[in-house]
């Protein structure tokens, strides 16, 4: 009976880590915004993509204001300013509070979104970098610009806004699976005859775990690239956020096959204890 109880709390603290530690991931990386932030202020140094993004920024600056006889003036000094947005001092700044108010817009309660700011699974609001761009135009030339509250870039299809949805409800969840799944493998501590069985176990799990992360990684990333959003700058910032947090991920893939390697040597070095002590008894 105690061998029964072990192998099946051992089976289920294996499939209990198989989804709590994705699940953890996903919440402190994507659906918190500290995480998100973290992960995706990188993507703002990357020069083509910085070029793109400004371009996208500044060419939505409103210039209807502007006196008609000074219009001839405004196209070149747009172009400059997109030029020039990125070596702004307060440009970092500026990419870091898009990146917040994309992830409240993309993390929205559809009741209390506003109309069109909750439609894709990730929606970048540009709107600090185009107030950026028009602050440096207004003060290089006197003309009057007046930036909008909300500059808003699609990246992903309508009907991934469902997964938004699921994982900022069902990723918390993650934390109370990997307390489940650590008293499991207490349990299967506790119940087992022989100790190195469990620790065998877990550490092959583990491993079978890194692998099967790893491919999932892999797989998901390929079907991700592959949905087009019509967007030159979205299908960048999605390149350039999935490449991010692969790696990322990659390092908590990394540290389960340490783990499991690290606990099939102490099953084996448990092993081998026992067998001594054994014999030494006789």
């Amino acid at each position: 009976m105690r061998t029964f109880v072990s192998a099946v709390a051992t089976v289920l603290g294996i499939l209990l880590a198989a989804v709590a530690v994705p699940a953890i991931w996903v919440d402190r990386n994507v659906v918190q915004e500290d995480g998100f932030v973290r992960l995706a202020a990188p993507l703002g140094k990357d020069s083509e993509f910085q070029r793109k993004l400004a371009a996208a920024a500044v060419g939505t600056i409103d210039t209807g204001s502007v006196p008609g006889f000074l219009s001839g003036l405004v196209q070149p000094m747009l172009e400059k300013a997109a030029e020039s947005l990125t070596g702004l001092p307060g440009y970092p700044a500026a990419w870091e509070e898009t990146l917040r108010k994309s992830h409240r817009l993309s993390f929205a309660d559809p009741a209390g979104s506003q109309d069109g700011a909750s439609t894709s699974s990730l929606t970048l609001d540009v709107a600090p970098l185009v107030s950026l761009g028009s602050e440096e135009i207004s003060r290089t030339t006197r003309l009057p610009l007046d930036p909008p509250e909300q500059t808003l870039i699609n990246v992903g299809q309508p009907a991934q806004k469902e997964w938004t949805e699921r994982l900022a409800t069902y990723a918390p969840m993650g934390y109370i699976l990997a307390i489940g799944s650590a008293v499991a493998f207490l349990l299967a501590l506790v119940a087992a005859r022989r100790r190195w069985t469990v620790l065998l176990a877990a550490g092959l799990g583990g491993l079978a775990l890194a692998g099967l992360w790893g491919l999932g990684l892999q797989l998901g990333s390929e079907r991700a690239q592959a949905t087009d959003t019509g967007n030159a700058v979205a299908n960048m910032f999605r390149d350039e956020f999935l490449a991010a947090a692969g790696a990322d991920f990659q390092i908590w893939i990394t540290t389960a096959a340490v783990t499991g390697g690290v606990l099939v040597a102490a099953a084996v070095v448990t092993l081998f204890a026992s067998r001594k002590r054994a014999r030494t008894s006789r």
